[in-house]
């Protein structure tokens, strides 16, 4: 408990005060110039210059732009349509469309004031009237709601928090009581152990995420566009890494109590540095690769493409496939750990 008490604290307050912030900058963004004029590469070398966009990509058809949004790789997409030098040369207000990204409505709605802030700035004439046609739209959160974005998000954290505090008490408890070197003396294999104490509560969440999702859906009309048994496999996915996490809290734990503190003390950091609260790409390089061992990382975006964009399998493969090396890692390490124990 010395190492809980006074090492734990320590990290938990360097990482939170690195990945703690709200700043958004570096937003990713892809810009598709269509005119290919000097104005309008003057109009690009405004965003570039800003340090608030950094651009990712110059694709030559605005099609590509679906691409990219869809699959969560930019947040922000400007198009500048063809055009563009001459309808301003001869003041007319040329068109420049601003796509977002507004699943995420705060960081949907900051991005875009910073885009229309940079393109009226650059098409303010001497007489201070604004040369340029902004149109601004947001995709899958047109109305962006933050509702919409956090209820998903909400749904995820509670299954973490289920699945972790139920299966840390699981082994420790029968140490405690007693009943472990009954278990012991029994022909038992660590695996069927572990099934034991880890399906029943892996049955409890499925419940949980049916019955959450409905709430959320029926109660705070969150539009789920996705498929729900697509949902459901990930769930899985994601709940083998939270059992198996629990399950070696339990096996490490000597009592009840130092299994609740040690998943609480995992509990805040994996929601902190999972994109919840605060953007993965703000936090430093090396906090951003820390993020990648944290299963509620990939998971929340798979239930907020599920849920708002509809995202399927050809765009969340990745986040799955990390679930799944994740999970199957944690499973066979808690069963590793667990017959050392009993050994």
């Amino acid at each position: 408990m010395k190492a809980m008490i006074f090492v734990l604290p320590v990290i938990q307050l360097l990482i939170f005060g690195y990945a703690v912030t709200t700043d958004v900058d570096r937003i990713k963004t892809v810009v598709v110039d269509s005119d290919r004029s000097v104005h309008s590469q003057h109009l690009i070398e405004s965003f570039t210059s800003s340090g608030i966009f950094s651009v990712i990509s110059y694709p030559d058809d605005e099609g590509a732009i679906t691409e990219y949004l869809d699959r969560g790789r930019a947040v922000v997409a400007i198009n500048i349509k063809e055009g563009f030098a001459e309808n301003l040369l001869r003041g007319k207000k040329p068109v420049v469309q601003i796509l977002v990204d507004g699943t995420n409505s705060n960081d949907g709605m900051l991005a875009m004031n910073y885009a229309q802030r940079i393109i009226s700035d650059f098409g303010r004439g001497k007489d201070s009237k604004n040369l340029v046609n902004v149109q601004a739209r947001a995709w899958y959160n047109p109305d962006l709601k933050s509702r919409n974005y956090n209820v998903p998000g909400v749904i995820a954290i509670i299954l973490l928090m289920t699945s972790l505090l139920l299966t840390s008490m699981a082994i420790v408890r029968e140490k405690e009581i007693g009943t472990m070197e009954q278990l012991m003396v029994t022909p038992m294999r660590p695996i069927e152990f572990i099934l034991g104490k880890s399906l029943p509560f892996a049955l409890i969440c499925f419940i949980d995420v049916i019955v959450v999702s409905f709430v959320g859906m029926k109660w705070f009309e969150i539009p789920i566009r996705g498929n729900m048994p697509l949902l459901l496999f990930a769930a899985a996915l994601f709940l083998m890494s939270c059992i198996g996490i629990g399950l070696l809290i339990s096996t490490v734990s000597k009592t009840q109590q130092e299994a609740l503190m040690s998943s609480f003390f995992f509990y805040f950091p994996a929601v902190l540095l999972s994109g919840f609260m605060f953007p993965i790409s703000n936090m430093p390089q090396p906090v951003q690769w820390i993020t990648t061992i944290n299963p509620l990382r990939y998971f929340l975006v798979i239930i907020r493409g599920v849920f708002l964009k509809g995202t399927g399998l050809a765009e969340l493969w990745p986040q799955m496939t990390a679930l799944a090396v994740l999970g199957s890692f944690f499973l066979i390490f808690s069963v590793s750990r667990f017959k050392k124990t009993i050994d």
